[in-house]
């Protein structure tokens, strides 16, 4: 039988002592009673100083946070472990089945569940734009997970999109879905999601999710339908097992645009539409690896002339026209597994001396074109209200963000600089070369998160390419 966590930590000597046990700070400790679980990774050494078997470090099956009431419905529990058994709990219609084998019981909403309704879960700490949340393209191959529990209730309508499809693989989320209650809202979210294809679930405990990824980092998941009120959790568990993972995909591919296009739109300005656009305009070629729209409505505002081109285009394609400056869009995968054919191509306007700037998976590969390496890390950046430092001004940006990857700042080499670091676990967000006109950030300026801290980069970016027409 289970120990509650208050039990066994008394048993340990008290949350000081737990928490110099295993290496931790006793906010973590108050974080673990809150949650009511002890992450895995330190059940071996918390179990020898308690005296107890690892059988009873395992979390009971939590019924805690049950699905809203309604009058046709009753709670149903919202997690327990997978097994051979078919029972579902009364009102479930659908569930999310981890590849660890937690299974998340809730309501289904959106398209019915297909085979690719599987891909990484992760979570994301903004409390607003969902809708271009599920439209960024760097959440290809990603279930997401929202921690505020109230989405859906904007509606939904045509300007906020990001891109023309949805690239995210699911939404999980906790409260039932509304009515929409917002002036600009067209049509609601559970509409537009079945228009899409894309599936969701409601009334899970997404807390305990987030706690779970948070603390054992990024694993796979996969969202299925409840029929005539069976379901084979195995078959679920084992789809999750054998599912690649993100490292080593090349997703870029798969969200770029398929021909050159041009933009012209500037940024929103309620009531009028769009801010008046700069009379000076530079020739700027964007690489779609995964581009947001706002991020090229930044671009026009700042005074660019802006054509995509697709995520393949050689170097030889990209200067045949002409560009003052290149920018490298953000994008979903690895870095690494883009990087063959998209390092050769940033290589060769780097050495064409052709300003470049990079945002996100841009960031990444302007990275590795200059010498440097990325990994992926343990949980991954995605949300809102991220503190950033410039270590030139010495300012904290609040961002956005949206990434699974990182640049290895150790395999920087000597004439590549960091600029930005995350100030919540000291991660690269920013570089800049000493010798080329390039530089790049992790976060996501054109995202409004401060609402306008970032949006300078965009005219750093502009700056650049002035300087170095005047220099040429």
């Amino acid at each position: 039988m289970s120990l509650s966590v208050e039990a066994i930590i008394e048993r340990v000597g008290g949350p000081e002592k737990i928490a110099a046990l295993t290496g931790v700070g006793t906010e973590a400790v108050r974080k673990w009673r809150q949650a009511r679980t002890i992450p895995p990774k330190h059940w071996p050494v918390v179990a020898r100083a308690a005296g107890i078997s690892l059988d009873e470090l395992q979390p009971e099956a939590s019924s805690s946070s049950p699905l809203p009431e309604s009058p046709n419905r009753k709670p149903i529990m919202s997690e327990q472990r997978a097994s051979t058994a078919t029972d579902v709990p009364e009102g479930a219609t659908a569930a999310l089945v981890l590849a660890d084998g937690t299974v998340f019981w809730g309501i289904g909403f959106g398209a019915a569940p297909a085979d690719e309704a599987i891909g990484e879960i992760c979570f994301s700490t903004s409390m607003t734009g969902y809708q271009e949340t599920l439209t960024d393209p760097s959440f290809a191959g990603q279930v997401i997970t929202f921690t505020f529990p109230h989405i859906g209730n904007v509606g939904t309508n045509i300007e906020d999109d990001e891109a023309l499809r949805v690239a995210a693989r699911g939404l999980v989320v906790k409260q039932d879905l509304t009515e929409p209650a917002n002036w600009r809202s067209t049509e609601s979210l559970d509409a537009w999601l079945k228009e899409r294809n894309v599936p969701g679930i409601c009334g899970v405990d997404t807390r305990a999710l987030t706690l779970r990824i948070r603390d054992g980092g990024p694993q796979t998941a996969v969202l299925v339908a409840i029929s005539n009120g069976q379901i084979d959790l195995d078959a679920a568990r084992e789809k999750a097992v054998a599912w690649p993972g993100l490292e080593g995909m090349d997703l870029a591919r798969t969200v770029t645009c398929d021909k050159p296009y041009t933009w012209s739109e500037g940024v929103w300005d309620w009531p009028s539409g769009t801010k008046p656009l700069p009379t000076k305009r530079r020739k700027v070629v964007a690489v779609d690896y995964g581009a947001k729209r706002n991020i090229l409505r930044c671009l026009t505002s700042a005074g660019c002339d802006v054509t995509v081109v697709p995520a393949t285009t050689s170097a030889e394609e990209i200067l045949a026209l002409k560009p003052e400056g290149v920018f490298l869009s953000n994008g979903p995968g690895d870095p690494a597994a883009t990087a063959p054919y998209a390092v050769p191509a940033i290589r060769g306007v780097l050495d064409a001396g052709i300003p470049v700037f990079g945002i996100c998976l841009g960031h990444q590969l302007l990275a590795q074109a200059l010498g440097a390496k990325t990994y992926k890390l343990a949980q991954g950046h995605r949300g809102a209200n991220q503190p950033v430092k410039d270590i030139e001004t010495g300012k904290v940006e609040i961002t956005s963000q949206n990434h699974g990857f990182a640049v290895d700042e150790k395999s920087l080499p000597n004439d590549v600089k960091v600029t930005h670091i995350s100030l919540f676990d000291k991660s690269n967000e920013g570089i800049a070369s000493t010798t080329l006109p390039a530089f790049s950030v992790q976060y996501h300026p054109e995202a409004s998160p401060g609402p306008s801290d970032s949006f300078y980069l965009f005219e750093r970016f502009v700056a650049l390419i002035d300087s170095h027409g005047k220099a040429a």
